[in-house]
């Protein structure tokens, strides 16, 4: 079963959509599902069901975030930024918004498929830059 197959899942089974999408990275991240649960469900609904940034996009961010080495100095977190950035791009380029309440109004309840799609797009991402090998 794929990362995105496992997120879809996720979801479909009650989870929030910023769960769904770290909990999927959980054995590849090396955090208990626990904590991962914790830490990402603030941010479903896009932001608190403010329907802000998409949680699906949250989840992705905090997946890339635990993936990079923590090091305090301006050029990590430029780096870490600047991936970050290029996460989002994938995602608009293909679902067409960032913005939660943007990709409602665009179809009837498409969370599912966003869910799949960005734990798709972190996963091909993460290969690409060597973090992930399967």
């Amino acid at each position: 079963m794929t990362r995105a197959e496992i997120a879809k899942n996720y979801f479909e089974s009650g989870f929030a959509c910023s769960q769904a999408v770290a909990m999927a990275f959980q054995k590849d991240v090396g955090v208990d599902l626990e904590t991962l649960q914790k830490l990402s469900l603030p941010f479903g609904g896009g932001l608190g069901r403010l329907r802000l940034t998409c949680g699906a996009v949250s989840g992705m961010a905090i997946v890339y975030g635990l993936f990079m080495e923590a090091k305090n100095s301006p050029e990590h977190k430029m780096s870490v930024y600047e991936g970050t950035r290029e996460l989002c791009a994938r995602f608009e380029s293909v679902q067409g918004s960032l913005v939660c309440s943007e990709l409602l109004a665009m179809g009837k309840k498409p969370c599912a498929e966003i869910v799949y799609s960005a734990a798709e797009i972190l996963e091909n991402y993460l290969k690409e830059k060597g973090y992930l090998n399967d």
